[in-house]
């Protein structure tokens, strides 16, 4: 009886920890039509950070991603310029909705891609992953650095 009370106390314990996840820098999570999805994540918040991004990197992690993370709101572009691992890039606006999915960005292609419209985050993951889980135009992403009172998926 005592092994069970523990057990559930931990399984309670584990349920509260996974509902405020969605409040942690290192984690990004998004809400979509057939699921949801979880990300450990790098912060790329400041001009030199986000100019370096995943250059030179010769593999990203299958749950991992890069979030590149603006002061304000604005139109961006990227480009694959020594990046070596093809790239999905989820443009996120202030309110944490995806806007545009850029599937399987061409390594080392300096082609701009462009957000099409303002963003505040754009969240880079391996390339095809999205389309595989379901990631698309719509989805919301839960994370501390968007303004919780207008995020259409607020942290917990």
């Amino acid at each position: 009886m005592r092994a069970l009370c523990a057990l559930v106390i931990l399984a309670v314990g584990i349920g509260g920890q996974a509902a405020r996840a969605a409040c942690r820098d290192d984690q990004a999570v998004f809400r979509f039509d057939g699921g949801q999805a979880q990300f450990s994540i790098e912060i790329a918040d400041d001009p030199a950070e986000r100019a370096k991004g995943l250059m030179g990197r010769q593999e990203l992690a299958s749950g991992a991603g890069m979030l590149f993370i603006y002061d304000s709101s604005h139109e961006v572009s990227f480009w694959m310029k020594n990046t070596p691992l093809a790239l999905d890039m989820l443009f996120i606006d202030e309110t944490g909705a995806v806007v545009r999915v850029h599937d399987n960005a061409v390594p080392f292609d300096e082609t701009p891609i462009p957000s099409g419209t303002s963003v505040l985050m754009v969240l880079e993951i391996n390339g095809g992953l999205a389309a595989r889980i379901g990631l698309k135009p719509g989805a919301e992403m839960s994370h501390p650095r968007l303004d919780q009172k207008i995020a259409r998926f607020p942290c917990e």
